[in-house]
């Protein structure tokens, strides 16, 4: 019998480690679950050495161990995770990316620009956070691992366009659609989006 997955929960932008508390508690109890934290985002104290993407990798890289590891991740952290399975292939199984840009261009996606939004709810968050994510476009057909992609229906921000363009790109990935979900769909709807995870990790 194998063992359990190993899970690493990645946030979007607003940095919070509880953003997947509530699909990561309808998981199997015997699943080992980690809830990583971006410095300096949201409303998270800022750590030295945290200043930029590459950063967040490196959080995500300290937690790799012998075994591999489930990248489950929100918006933003769907960047941070592809890189991360971009650098270290053998060490990542499966991905689940929710509501992210994927590091590919949004123009003529339908997306909506969050920053200002985002800097009304976060004024204190490092200026990083609105510097342009890189072009991944090419970097994409690197990705070997198993990919859930899961989109609300109703995301200005992460429109289905965008996660169709991901799903036309990354060899190995499939797409639900959660009807009426919006950006913050893993909460709102939290039982739907964690029965998509669980049959992806299992």
């Amino acid at each position: 019998m194998s063992s359990p997955p190993k899970v690493l929960f990645l946030p979007g932008a607003g940095g919070d480690p509880q953003f997947w508390r509530p699909a990561g508690d309808r998981l199997p109890s015997n699943w080992s679950k980690t809830y990583l934290a971006w410095p300096g985002l949201g409303a998270q104290s800022p750590v030295d050495g945290v200043a930029g993407l590459d950063g967040l990798v490196g959080i995500v890289e300290s937690h790799l161990g012998r075994e591999v590891v489930d990248l489950v991740a929100q918006s933003m952290g769907g960047v941070v995770a592809l890189l991360t399975a971009i650098k270290n292939p053998a060490r990542v199984r499966r991905l689940v990316l929710c509501v992210t840009s994927g590091g590919i261009p949004m123009d003529g996606l339908g997306a909506h620009d969050w920053r200002e939004d985002y800097h009304t709810a976060f004024p204190n968050a490092s200026d990083w956070i609105y510097s342009s994510i890189p072009d991944l476009t090419q970097s994409l057909v690197k990705i070997i691992h198993p990919v859930q992609l899961i989109w609300g229906g109703s995301d200005p921000i992460s429109p289905i366009a965008v996660g169709k363009r991901l799903e036309a790109l990354l060899t190995g990935a499939s797409m639900c659609i959660v009807e009426g979900g919006d950006h913050d769909l893993a909460v709102v709807h939290a039982d739907e989006v964690a029965q998509i995870i669980e049959r992806h990790l299992r």
